[in-house]
């Protein structure tokens, strides 16, 4: 099974970042001039880009470009991050709406973050969720096939966490970072925001109680809609 093209250009401008082809703070070609070079339209290449965007690999500058991005200050958060329960804590109903499920061949990024074997595949799901119906946020999750593969799909969309713990699975520790990004023509769509608008981007890996890393998340919250609350 091939990957999706989108992604083989995220792999080779990644590999490219990594080989030095250009260094931190470097802005990359156009669009239009990488859709030339990889020979895909430019609807595609603008995915790819994206998916990089969301990673933290490479950010985009209004009026300037897209650059290979600067490491950030992290700020450490405590506890997981389970959109289900934070909205029913807070007394508000989530919900979800899939807008892909697919297995698939992984990214080099999900690769590295899942800690994955060459042949091992992964499902990547991209879900809106809500709380009282409103549009809070748009994730992109990656998961290990073979974690989730006897799973029914409701299982796993409505609440992963609830799943693997009622499974007897232990939910461990995360790594998070975020970052601030202005939101896409997409992303607005998908949130009921202008294009432009503030948006968070969270990045997580979760572990099981055994310290394997089992899910690499990508998210990006209406900034109007949701903040993040830090305790030391």
């Amino acid at each position: 099974m091939s990957s999706p093209v989108y992604i083989q250009i995220h792999n080779q401008i990644k590999k490219d970042i990594e080989a030095g082809v250009w260094a931190v703070g470097d802005r990359i070609p156009s669009e239009r001039e990488l859709a030339l070079e990889f020979n895909v339209s430019r609807m595609t290449l603008r995915q790819a880009v994206q998916t990089l965007v969301e990673e933290g690999i490479l950010e985009r500058q209004v009026g300037a470009g897209t650059f290979v991005a600067r490491k950030k200050v992290q700020e450490k958060m405590t506890g997981v991050t389970s959109f289900t329960e934070l909205m029913e804590e807070q007394g508000k109903k989530p919900s979800s709406r899939t807008v892909s499920y697919l297995v698939t061949t992984p990214s080099l990024s999900e690769m590295e973050r899942l800690k994955l074997k060459d042949d091992e595949k992964v499902l990547r799901m991209e879900r809106i969720r809500y709380a009282d119906e409103v549009p809070i946020c748009f994730e992109v999750a990656t998961l290990p096939y073979s974690l989730v593969k006897d799973y029914e799909r409701n299982q796993i969309t409505t609440s992963l966490y609830r799943t693997l713990e009622e499974s007897g699975r232990k939910i461990g520790h995360a790594q998070q970072s975020v970052s601030a990004q202005v939101a896409s023509e997409r992303i607005a769509e998908y949130l009921n925001i202008k294009r432009g608008s503030a948006i968070l981007r969270l990045r997580q890996i979760t572990e099981l109680g055994d310290g394997t890393p089992f899910e690499y998340v990508r998210t990006q919250y209406a900034g109007d809609k949701f903040e993040f609350y830090l305790e030391k």
